[in-house]
């Protein structure tokens, strides 16, 4: 995982790629009409879009757009859970920081986190993963980990990566507390993430980290 820069401007959104049309949110879908394929082929991935309204026909989806630009983000599912010790030495266990903005966000089906850390060399990939947590009273406990493989001195950068939730129970259409867990450079920590399974759309899902220190 490269560290993540952008600029932005005009409307600019995240949304799952889906085949030839975007889920923008939980309730708002797009047809590119300048666009006749996905560029991730029959990849279903996490993506920033910047896009203008047009008024040509959408169909049965919400707004007919053109894309003027789009960028994947790296779209992971949940990691296998190897037992204490090989999920250190595989998964990591070096320091983040989550960044509370827009882009942080549970929706679509998708966790999609906008984390900070230090790179040295920024051509050297870092390994980030999802876990689902320990907590037996709380299947909707997940920790994000974080392996620098050894690059851990220089400049703080960010970076962006989304995970696909499926693997979590089915909340039978109630809104549950997703715990989100991860070692940052002060400790522990952990925030509360709205979460609603199946997809019944209802608007954005809201973001609250409290950086509980656990």
């Amino acid at each position: 995982m490269l560290p993540y820069t952008a600029a932005v401007s005009g409307s600019m959104e995240t949304c799952v790629w889906l085949s030839y049309f975007l889920q923008l949110d939980d309730s708002t879908t797009l047809l590119p009409v300048n666009m006749t394929s996905s560029p991730f082929g029959q990849k279903e991935v996490r993506a920033l879009v910047n896009f203008d309204e047009t008024n040509e026909s959408s169909g049965i989806y919400s707004k007919a757009v053109n894309i003027n630009w789009i960028d994947s983000i790296l779209t992971k599912p949940i990691a296998p859970d190897l037992g204490v010790t090989s999920n250190d030495s595989i998964y990591g266990s070096d320091p983040v920081e989550i960044v509370n903005d827009w882009v942080t966000i549970a929706e679509d089906g998708y966790l999609t986190l906008r984390f900070r850390t230090i790179w040295g060399d920024r051509n050297k990939a870092h390994f980030v993963n999802l876990l689902t947590g320990k907590d037996p009273e709380n299947p909707y406990e997940v920790e994000f980990r974080h392996n620098a493989y050894g690059d851990v001195y220089g400049a703080y950068a960010d970076g962006l990566v989304a995970f696909k939730l499926d693997s979590l129970p089915d909340t039978n259409g109630k809104t549950v507390k997703l715990k989100l867990k991860w070692k940052s450079f002060d400790g522990d920590k952990s925030c509360g993430i709205q979460l609603l399974f199946p997809q019944v759309y209802s608007g954005k899902s809201i973001y609250s980290c409290r950086e509980k220190r656990l």
